[in-house]
């Protein structure tokens, strides 16, 4: 079982950092596109808060999201507001999901989240902590996949390989950075494709954040992975 109160403590680190951040910038800045297709920095922002609220509810039993429809609605709406809202609404909505998660609780117990998709919930704290480093980064604001704390990147790798393992639109494929080593895709006695980059690359490309134009594939082209 993962240690959500390690993760906790990462969420609350990276949460601050993400803030001081943020707070740097302008409403202009806010109003600017961000990394992520059809979003602004404000459309991030938004979608920050209003997960944390849907992982409380997910920790609480609650469904994650009222609809689909529902969870686009709120981003659409909270996205164009001034700075100073979108920094109150991101700490206010991080520290209920933190208090939430200092709770009381079987943390054995299963929970699930959008789409039929569930977990324990030991593991909805580095769900969060996924969000918010990752996120960070879509802000474009200088924060780097360079700069996430190297036992985010390895775990956040050893996850996005293991979701992809046995995908049978995923070639058997090794990931390596040199040092270590992980395999995705469709099962088979040994992997077609190896693919190796640094752990910041690799993550960029399993994470659907870099094209892969600066990873090697030996033994056949850089699979085309599904969207996440």
């Amino acid at each position: 079982m993962s240690d959500h109160a390690h993760d906790l403590a990462r969420v609350r680190e990276a949460t601050e950092q993400l803030l001081t951040a943020v707070a740097k910038m302008d409403n202009a800045a806010v109003a600017e596109p961000s990394r992520l297709p059809g979003w602004s920095r404000g459309h991030v922002l938004a979608h920050l808060a209003r997960n944390a609220d849907a992982l409380v509810n997910v920790l609480e039993g609650r469904p994650m999201y009222a609809s689909a429809e529902a969870r686009d609605a709120d981003i659409e709406r909270d996205a164009p507001r001034p700075l100073d809202a979108q920094v109150t609404d991101v700490r206010e909505s991080a520290a209920r999901f933190l208090a939430t998660g200092d709770a009381p609780a079987d943390w054995s117990r299963t929970v699930e989240l959008r789409n039929g998709v569930t977990d324990t919930a030991s593991r909805v704290p580095f769900r969060r902590w996924v969000e918010v480093e990752l996120h960070h980064v879509d802000l474009g604001i200088g924060y780097e996949l360079e700069d996430v704390p190297a036992e985010f990147t390895e775990r956040e790798i050893d996850f996005l390989a293991d979701r992809f393992s046995g995908h049978p639109d995923v070639p058997a494929t090794r990931l390596t950075d040199g040092t270590r080593a992980w395999s995705t895709g469709r099962e088979a006695d040994r992997p077609e494709v190896t693919v190796t980059g640094t752990p910041a690359d690799l993550l960029g490309w399993l994470a659907g954040r870099r094209d892969g134009a600066s990873l090697s594939a030996d033994g056949g082209t850089l699979p085309a992975l599904p969207p996440l």
